[in-house]
């Protein structure tokens, strides 16, 4: 019998990211970070003791290295993450102004964008424990769309949780393939992890309890609702409990959401039930709003650990 060696293996887009930084007086420059939203998610389940892997593909340039040496630094383990020598690793900038932060995206064309079903690394699966996958990991292109059902596929077959967080963008596609592809998507999931905001718009529906029993109802066992600065509300065919938020001084809420999904899974692999992964997750997540940027302020299980213990 393979061992599950692997908690958590993600599939989708990394990115760099360029923050524009002006002084007074000098020229702009751009401080380099990083982002892509499943990227996000392996290091925080990293951060939190998970043996987590990467599933995706980089151009042959320095983004690519850079984003390789992040994964290395941050025990995610890359050896599935594919380099294309013929198309650019993804790209963001970020232009701070006096009414918050504008995003321009450079990744049309981008290595994650040219991804096939024929580049999944299937015999994988049986180590892994959870697959996580997002709306975003299928809406940068066709290919990625169809490998996307295909990574779940061959995940349930190889006995594997897989978990899905909509993380609904409407740049990169239109709603009503959104919705199709995502609830496709979700009704082959054991686990899904939406956002209240995203779900009003593909559910139609406006409460949180009755969006959990929409996304019960498609299939997955655990629904698993994010609520933004309202906490979260986790719920099963027999159980649900509405979690309040964490007490914290929030400056940056990018990339909690994929906090959430990391410190949630890392737990559900750890042997947590999912009541007990998502009060972790939600403290998780509050602490990443304490600082800004999608991955400097994720924090360690002893930061989570400590803010639990305090409330």
């Amino acid at each position: 019998m393979t061992t599950r060696d692997i908690d958590l293996a993600c599939f989708g887009e990394p990115l760099m990211e360029l923050t524009r930084v002006t002084r007074d007086g000098e020229s702009p420059s751009y401080r380099p970070g990083y982002g892509g939203d499943t990227s996000n998610c392996a290091i925080a389940a990293a951060r939190q003791g998970a043996r987590t892997a990467y599933i995706s593909a980089v151009g042959d340039d320095s983004f690519g290295r850079e984003l390789r040496e992040l994964w290395e630094r941050e025990g995610v383990d890359h050896s599935a993450v594919r380099t294309d020598p013929a198309a650019p690793t993804g790209l963001y900038i970020i232009t701070p102004s006096p009414a918050g932060r504008d995003f321009a995206y450079y990744r049309a064309g981008s290595a994650a964008s040219r991804y096939r079903p024929e580049d999944l690394p299937l015999g994988l699966l049986p180590r892994v424990r959870v697959v996580q996958l997002s709306g975003i990991s299928q809406a940068v292109g066709e290919g990625p769309c169809d490998a996307g059902f295909r990574l779940i596929e061959a995940a349930r077959e190889a006995g594997c949780e897989v978990a899905y967080d909509t993380n609904l963008r409407l740049k990169l596609w239109s709603l009503e393939r959104a919705r199709a592809v995502m609830h496709g998507a979700i009704e082959r999931c054991t686990v899904a992890l939406p956002s209240v905001d995203d779900s009003r718009i593909l559910t139609g529906l406006d409460e949180p309890d009755a969006i959990a029993d929409a996304y019960l109802r498609r299939g997955p066992r655990v629904v698993a609702l994010k609520l933004g600065a309202e906490g979260a509300l986790v719920a099963t065919a027999d159980r649900r409990e509405r979690l309040a938020p964490n007490r914290v001084t929030a400056v940056d809420a990018t990339g909690a959401g994929d906090t959430f999904d990391g410190a949630f899974l890392a737990r559900l692999a750890a042997g947590d039930d999912p009541f007990e992964a998502a009060r972790y997750a939600n403290a998780a997540a509050a602490l990443t709003t304490t600082g800004y940027g999608a991955v400097a302020p994720i924090p360690r299980a002893e930061a989570v650990r400590e803010l639990l213990a305090g409330n």
